[in-house]
């Protein structure tokens, strides 16, 4: 039997993990007074979160630009991937983790805005996903897309973070 997928999505695997850790001491520990708290970290994570996801794709754009295995391509590898290991991936879990938590004790995961906002996250984090698969494509010289699919596609989580902001400030349903 090969486990070679589980090679392939240890890092996912890990994150997922943690993430159900956490949430599993949040769940158990609970002391009063922690819900204000745990909401502002949700927000910087949050904000940490969307200011990766709104730079990855320009790099993305820059780096589509720059001769390959070039020292200005080398360069970008490194920026777009220290950027995902050190920023958005954290990022993206401690949202998770913090959203869940909040949702949870809030007793909001019954609201249909909450619910949809879910759908916004989860898409959120499936874009996160194609990032990372196109860092890799470029830190090993497979990228195939251009400038102009980049450009379009960092529109995205522009467009997510609206509709999530004016679902979670406005709860219009």
């Amino acid at each position: 039997m090969s486990f070679e997928w589980l090679q392939r999505y240890r890092r996912a695997i890990i994150a997922i993990v943690v993430t159900a850790a956490l949430i599993g001491v949040l769940a158990a520990w609970h002391p009063s007074g922690l819900y204000p708290w745990l909401k502002a970290f949700h927000v910087i994570a949050v904000i940490a979160w969307m200011a990766g996801m709104l730079y990855l794709p320009r790099l993305f754009v820059y780096h589509c630009v720059a001769e390959r295995e070039s020292t200005q391509s080398e360069t970008f590898k490194v920026m777009e991937q220290r950027l995902l290991r050190m920023i958005i991936n954290p990022a993206m879990v401690a949202t998770w983790v913090l959203g869940i938590w909040l949702a949870l004790d809030g007793v909001w995961y019954r609201s249909a805005w909450l619910q949809a906002k879910v759908a916004l996250v989860l898409v959120m984090s499936a874009l996160h996903g194609m990032f990372t698969r196109w860092v890799r494509d470029f830190a090993a010289d497979r990228n195939s897309r251009s400038q102009k699919f980049y450009r379009i596609i960092n529109e995205i989580p522009t467009l997510l973070m609206i509709a999530i902001v004016i679902l979670v400030v406005v709860k219009p349903f």
